[in-house]
């Protein structure tokens, strides 16, 4: 038994979870690991995230309730110890988005109607506060490691590049985003009516951001394709609702898939995560469409003279 194992234990011990199955979940990028708890009939999900590797539970927990305060659906936390990492929360179901839509293909619509009416509801909020701010400034560091990890460390002009289209076109900051809004974060539950039929999940990096951050990591997903058609049907939607600026969702999706195309290569090429390369090609492909709009000439430029396509990048080699 290592000692992680024997630590959960020792932190469900004299409880009804004790006895429960354990089984493991498939995890994310980051070091996190999850854990279904079953009876046969009643199930949690236990949260570990060992401080160790530089993780918390508390941002979590604090986002979580901020959530559930705006009468949206996060999971209750039903036993906690922020010292050693653990979180044991409500199970708020089984099938996320991608793995009803596997099945369901054409509930598309409806799925995705039922997410932007969400973030149509965050974008009315009053954030919480102490959150990191999206300025255009954070926001073009933030894509340094693009740079660094998929092109030329030597060409890093792609910052100030980002930085002056973010000043220009979104350069207010003021709406809550959960961050990694997308199929699967967000938990089916077509039995429930309204926002309880969206469990959110993998919230902890929350931040502030320009209005339709979440939006275009919605709909400009990077694991999986959304149909264009369905993109702009809720793109108009959200528009109409929030009064967004669709250059400045334009800019926003170049924004999070040139930082994610950076994460991505940094976990291939440093921690041997190599699942993440086979979604380098499309998360490119939407890159290269949202560079066509008329507000990003500037920006397509910079990013055509500093960073290569995948086959001639820094991870051609693990293509």
């Amino acid at each position: 038994m290592s000692n992680r194992t024997k630590q959960i234990t020792e932190f469900l011990a004299k409880t009804p979870w004790a006895t429960w199955t354990q089984v493991n979940l498939a995890g994310d990028a980051s070091s996190r690991r999850y854990l279904r708890l079953s009876d046969g009939e009643n199930s949690a999900i236990l949260m570990d995230a060992n401080p160790k590797t530089g993780e918390t539970t508390q941002t979590f927990t604090d986002i979580g309730q901020w959530i559930r305060s705006q009468s949206l659906c996060a999971p209750k936390v039903l036993l906690h110890d922020t010292k050693q990492g653990f979180l044991l929360l409500e199970d708020l179901g089984r099938e996320d988005f991608a793995m009803h839509l596997a099945a369901h293909p054409t509930h598309a619509t409806t799925l995705y109607t039922a997410a932007t009416d969400i973030l149509i509801q965050l974008d009315a909020a009053q954030p919480p506060e102490n959150l990191t701010i999206m300025t255009p400034e954070v926001g073009g560091e933030m894509v340094g490691m693009t740079a660094q990890w998929y092109g030329n460390p030597k060409q890093s002009q792609i910052v100030d590049e980002m930085t002056e289209h973010l000043t220009r076109l979104c350069p207010i900051a003021d709406t809550m985003a959960l961050r990694d809004y997308h199929a699967e974060n967000l938990i089916w539950r077509p039995g429930l009516e309204g926002t309880n039929r969206i469990g959110l999940l993998d919230y902890q990096d929350a931040f502030i951001a320009p209005r339709g951050y979440d939006l275009v990591s919605l709909l400009r997903d990077v694991r999986r394709r959304v149909d264009p058609n369905l993109g702009q049907a809720m793109s108009a939607y959200f528009i109409a609702k929030t009064g967004a600026d669709p250059s400045a969702l334009a800019c926003l999706a170049i924004q999070r898939n040139l930082r994610i195309l950076g994460v991505f290569s940094r976990l291939a090429r440093r921690d041997q995560k190599l699942r993440y390369i086979a979604m380098i090609p499309h998360i490119w492909a939407m890159i290269m469409q949202d560079l066509q709009h008329p507000a990003l000439q500037k920006l397509q430029t910079c990013v055509a003279a500093t960073l290569p396509a995948p086959e001639n990048s820094a991870i051609k080699d693990l293509l």
